[in-house]
């Protein structure tokens, strides 16, 4: 075989390599997806590759590419677009133009990202803000955050549950012309998992005294305790979002020590004196059934008292909303929930929802059997329009 042959052969298998992932049948534009997976791939691979040379670090790799999708907070005809901050927390704040004629309702929006990239002025997200302001006739806080490596948790939680708080008081809300009782807290994937801790805190929270009126969890991730549910082990490969890329985001949230992400990889990084937990994980009574069918429950594998002592906070409610208890759970607002089948996330929703509707709460599930990881942020599917239109039809009718 001539060298041009090889080669060509070698380009060959490396681009089938990367295109090749089974996409569903049902999915609306399969070879769009392949290309964006194929993207991702590429994207990861490479990142890997520069931070084994110890060239870049691949989460500012992620942030610094990710920020190239940014735009100026430019006004429209329709809605006035400023950036401020909230208790110092920098936020995006979308108004109507349109003369009120009541106080009008409010969305605060915190973004996605793993925690370590993303930000309020994201192509998309601002147009998300813009839509929902314009269409709900809203004024939307689309909220930033510090990111890891830089900064962990509890940064981010505090981060968004200060300006939250801020912005849920009195003045400010008269300030902007919002009623104070037709606010809403929403979020997705990363930010998702924000907005339910967040949601959690205020309502137990005695000085915060206007209250949430709903929140949107848009494919939240809720914990990182088990990493064994069925969504896990069917999607662990799926390139939007890999198992092996959401256990480096999570363990990065709480530390840049590896050695958490490696227990977390192998699914032995909780102590057996935290086995008391796992009930509120458990997806084999907390999954409906058909997302069960096929699947064997594991009995957990415990780790390392060690290094649960070093980095307890990946079982604090705050960072695994999932593991709150009943109580804290009861009395929450009326919730909308979007898991999407192709998703490693799914089962967190899933439960979440099962949770909450056990302990009382009212919720709205939305499960998208076409749905992947980042769709609901990625406009270049048809399926992102089609589900923003849900959510913001849904924001409309209840909010």
């Amino acid at each position: 075989m001539g060298r041009k042959s090889l080669y060509l052969l070698l380009v060959v298998v490396l681009v089938a390599y990367y295109i090749h992932k089974t996409i569903p049948d049902n999915f609306e534009e399969p070879w769009r997806l392949m290309w964006h997976n194929t993207r991702v791939n590429v994207f990861v691979h490479l990142g890997t590759f520069l931070e084994f040379l110890g060239l870049y670090n691949f989460l500012d790799l992620l942030a610094v590419t990710t920020a190239l999708n940014e735009v100026p907070p430019t006004s429209d005809e329709n809605v006035t677009v400023t950036e401020t901050k909230f208790d110092n927390t920098p936020v995006r704040v979308y108004v109507p133009k349109r003369k009120a004629e009541a106080l009008r309702r409010a969305v605060f929006f915190i973004h996605g990202g793993g925690f370590c990239s993303g930000s309020a002025a994201l192509r998309n997200y601002d147009l998300l803000s813009r839509w929902t302001a314009e269409r709900l006739d809203a004024v939307v806080v689309s909220s930033n955050y510090r990111l890891t490596p830089k900064y962990h948790f509890p940064t981010q939680f505090e981060d968004i549950y200060n300006a939250l708080r801020w912005f849920l008081s009195k003045n400010i809300l008269e300030s902007y012309g919002i009623n104070p009782e037709r606010v809403c807290v929403s979020g997705d994937s990363a930010g998702g998992n924000l907005a339910a801790a967040v949601t959690q805190q205020q309502l137990h929270d005695p000085d915060v005294k206007i209250k949430l009126k709903i929140q949107a969890l848009i494919y939240p991730a809720l914990q990182a305790f088990d990493l064994d549910s069925p969504s896990y082990r069917e999607y662990s490969h799926m390139p939007t979002l890999s198992k092996s890329l959401l256990v480096r985001l999570m363990s990065e949230y709480i530390t840049t020590d590896r050695s958490l992400e490696k227990a977390m990889l192998s699914n032995q990084h909780v102590p057996e004196e935290s086995s008391h937990l796992f009930k509120f994980v458990n997806w084999s009574a907390l999954l409906p059934e058909r997302f069960r069918k096929g699947h064997v429950y594991n009995n957990p594998t415990y780790g390392s008292s060690e290094l649960f002592q070093k980095y307890p906070a990946f079982l604090d409610i705050r960072a695994a909303p999932l593991l709150a208890d009943d109580s804290k759970l009861r009395g929450l607002p009326l919730t909308y929930v979007l898991t999407c089948q192709c998703d490693v996330l799914r089962d967190d929703g899933l439960m979440y929802v099962t949770r909450l509707q056990n302990a009382g709460v009212q919720v709205t599930h939305n499960h998208v059997e076409d749905g992947f990881h980042g769709a609901f942020a990625l406009l270049e599917f048809k399926i992102g329009y089609r589900l923003i239109d849900q959510y913001i039809n849904w924001l409309k009718e209840n909010l």
